[in-house]
């Protein structure tokens, strides 16, 4: 499978990342925000939080939405920060590693997510820094949707993509945890493989094989 791509595009949250959004429910529910659990999903979003990962609103005007729909009248910017950013439990070093491995391997290497900017500049950046490197250290290139303005398995998101790095679908390998986000992908000739709830990349592309 690495030896058949030239280019591997991760998803964050539930690839790179390990999530759990039952914990980021209990989170805002403890803040007041009683319907979390409708608002927030594993794989797409919607109503202001969709809105918060196109970019449609910033993230003052985000909280501002929130605050106002929260019970508690004192919530603070910094709460709901830590609040949301509890969807993402962890980064294994060894993943940092291997995304590493597959770039001195001589292969490209991509993030294409759906995120929003009160994670990518707090949690997400936190623990990317746990080998001394940054994000930008372990990818050729990033997409983020809200940065680009738009969702995942929205098929603009996956052109950018292709056309910004100029990469060849049938050489370029698409990981995701969303069932949606790779036929997505597959419908524009780029190679996708899912990755199971629970399961590592590492194990999937059975790296740690690869000499």
């Amino acid at each position: 499978m690495i030896s058949n791509h030239d280019n591997f595009v991760f998803d964050l949250g539930g690839v790179v990342f390990t999530i759990d959004r039952d914990i980021c429910v209990g989170r805002l529910d403890a803040l007041g925000l009683a319907d979390a659990a409708r608002l927030l999903d594993l794989y797409c979003q919607s109503g202001d939080f969709l809105s918060l990962e196109q970019g449609a609103i910033s993230a003052g005007e985000f909280f501002d939405i929130l605050r106002h729909r929260c019970t508690r009248s004192d919530v603070t910017d910094a709460e709901l920060t830590e609040a949301l950013g509890s969807f993402i439990t962890g980064l294994p070093v060894r993943r940092l590693a291997a995304l590493r491995r597959l770039r001195e391997m001589g292969k490209k290497v991509y993030a294409l997510s759906n995120t929003n900017p009160i994670m990518f500049h707090t949690v997400i950046d936190r623990l990317f820094r746990q080998e001394g490197l940054s994000a930008l250290d372990y990818f050729d290139g990033m997409v983020l949707s809200f940065q680009e303005k738009v969702c995942k398995p929205d098929p603009e998101i996956f052109d950018i993509l292709t056309r910004r790095y100029g990469l060849d679908g049938g050489r370029t390998l698409f990981l995701d945890d969303s069932p949606a986000n790779c036929e997505a992908a597959a419908r524009l000739g780029i190679d996708s493989l899912l990755i199971p709830e629970n399961a590592d990349f590492i194990d999937v592309l059975g790296l740690d094989h690869v000499n």
